[in-house]
Parts: C-alpha cells; structure tokens; sequence
C-alpha cells in the first residue's frame, strides 16, 4: 500500500502537516515564503493534495492564523482554568501567555510570524474578531476600562519586544510584567 492511499485515509493528519509546514516556512523564512510548492514539499504532500484542504495560498494562510489562535485560546484557558479569582481572569491569562509563553510569548518561535501577519488585513479582521470574541465571552469579568489598558499594553510590549534579543531586554520585560500585573490587581 502507498504511502498516499493511507494518506488519503487520513485527512486531518494530512489537513495537521500541512498547517505544522506552512507554520514552520513563516517562523523560518516569513510570510512571503510560505507558498503552495513549498508547504506541499515540506508536507510531502501533492499540490493536488493541498488544494483539497485549502482553496489557495490565502486559504492556507488564514487557515494556519486560525490554527495558532486556538493553540492561543487553548493556552489561555488553560491558564485561565488555575486561577482563583473571576474578576480580570481572562486578562491575567493573556497577559501571562504573552509575557512568559514559549511558543506564543516574545521568543517564541511564532513570534516572527504573528508580527508579519499583522500587515495582512484579513489576518488583522480574524485576530480583531477573536479578540472581540473573548472579550465578549469575558465581558462580565474583564471589562473594566483599567484591564483594557493593560491588554493594549501587553499588545504593544509584544509587537515592540518579540523576536528581539538585546542586552537587558529580559529585565526590562520583567518589569513591565511586574507593572502590568500590579495594575491588574487594583482592579
């Protein structure tokens, strides 16, 4: 039996390397390197193949946003499932998944990535709708206009710190983490 005859028995293996590929060309190489040959190469999956998961490179480009978005939703209600108060929950999470997560946070290796996908205006509307959505879900508990503050803070801090490595960055980072959380806690 081939190897694509199995393949073809399993497509959300197939629908998974391909999003893992094309994640892996963006965090390597940027945006502009993630193309229909060289996810499907680096896949080892036909042009054909990806074609049936996704419509178009634009397709498989939203369709791997939308994938680290849940890996980020998984991450922050994970965080958010530790913790002992309602009030501010959903911001200590995102805050703390920014500042101190190994994939998603400022060295991450989607750090690259997610900063090169903000010039993207569809991009931008998926992560805009996301974001509008947890707010929604956590309007009870996160709505005070202080923890929006903080949000936007940690928005900044993360487009102006990822991916960077200069001398004292990591302390200055911290501090600002301290600040935040400081600030969350008056609320």
């Amino acid at each position: 039996m081939s190897e694509g005859v199995t393949r073809r028995k399993q497509p959300e293996m197939v629908r998974r390397a391909l999003l893992d590929s094309a994640a892996k060309i963006a965090m390597e190489d940027g945006l502009p390197a993630v193309t229909i040959q060289a996810v499907a190469k680096a896949a080892n999956v036909t042009k054909g193949g990806l074609f049936h998961h996704f419509a178009s490179k634009q397709a498989l480009i939203e369709g791997m946003y939308k994938d680290i978005l849940t890996r980020l939703d998984e991450k922050i209600d994970a965080r958010m499932a530790k913790e002992d108060t309602a009030k501010g929950c959903f911001t200590r999470a995102y805050v703390a998944t920014i500042f101190q997560d190994d994939e998603l946070g400022f060295d991450g290796p989607l750090a690259a990535m997610w900063i090169g996908a903000s010039a993207d205006p569809v991009l931008r509307q998926i992560w805009l709708d996301w974001l509008n959505a947890r707010l929604d879900r956590h309007r009870d508990t996160d709505n005070a206009p202080l923890l929006e503050v903080v949000r936007l803070a940690a928005d900044g801090a993360w487009f102006s710190y990822a991916g960077l490595e200069t001398a004292g960055q990591a302390e200055v980072r911290e501090t600002l983490y301290a600040r935040l959380v400081a600030m969350m806690d008056e609320t």
